[in-house]
């Protein structure tokens, strides 16, 4: 089974959990956060997949017939080369499953039941440590959108003649968004981008930040022609439809 998050996807996760109903919620949060989720039913069928087309990343259940996670993840780990991230899952807390699994080279360990919201962040993290270079990009470069003009060096923005005073954190939170446009972001992973806080933090910094860009921003700051809400995910930078693309100038 596999779930695609599109073009725009930050990375690929294998979830593997023997309870489909786990698994299927999962995928479907991490798809939301805009990665490249595939599922695997049991342990056999996870290694297939990796080799088939590796991961950058494995929500891997400990409890599983046949092939437990416990061996998936000593396969991954001795077969060695670009070994993906791991993140166990198990219904048991005990010391001696967390040891075992870390031992084994597992770059976290959640214990069920969770917060797929939880889950999503702890992946975000995972990643962020083992591949750096993944970052959502940062642009140098002026970008325009219409007659909305964004000058990271000089950090002005201007909508038409007039220019857009916002504060530091506003700024980075804007061109954060529109140096990926199209592309979704949680709450989670614009607080660890913007803000360089971890899942802990509380987002609800970045939802009032949101809204005093708008209304700075936007024309209608109800009804936003750039940062829009997708709902019960986060946030994208769109360029209005009569903008044509988003284009980049020395």
């Amino acid at each position: 089974m596999q779930s695609r998050a599109g073009q725009n996807s930050r990375a690929s996760v294998l979830v593997v959990d023997d309870e489909p109903t786990i698994s299927e919620v999962v995928a479907r949060y991490l798809v939301r956060a805009g990665y490249d989720t595939r599922i695997a039913g049991d342990g056999a069928q996870a290694l297939a997949l990796h080799n088939e087309r590796a991961a950058d990343l494995i929500v891997l259940d400990v409890m599983m017939p046949h092939v437990s996670g416990v061996e998936v993840l000593r396969r991954l780990r001795r077969d060695g080369g670009d070994a993906p991230a791991v993140i166990m899952l198990t219904a048991r807390g005990e010391e001696s499953d967390r040891i075992t699994g870390l031992a084994l080279g597992a770059d976290d360990y959640v214990v069920k039941p969770f917060s797929p919201r939880e889950l999503v962040a702890r992946v975000d993290a995972v990643l962020r440590r083992v591949r750096p270079a993944q970052s959502a990009p940062v642009a140098t470069d002026v970008i325009e959108a219409g007659d909305l003009r964004i000058d990271p060096a000089g950090r002005r923005v201007t909508r038409g003649s007039e220019e857009v005073q916002l504060t530091q954190r506003e700024f980075d939170l804007l061109l954060y968004l529109a140096a990926s446009p199209g592309t979704v972001f949680s709450r989670d992973q614009l607080m660890n981008g913007v803000w360089g806080h971890d899942f802990y933090t509380d987002t609800s910094t970045v939802t009032v930040h949101v809204r005093r860009l708008r209304q700075k921003l936007e024309r209608d700051p109800a009804e936003p022609e750039f940062v829009q809400t997708v709902w019960g995910v986060g946030y994208r930078f769109d360029v209005p439809a009569s903008a044509g693309d988003v284009s980049e100038a020395a």
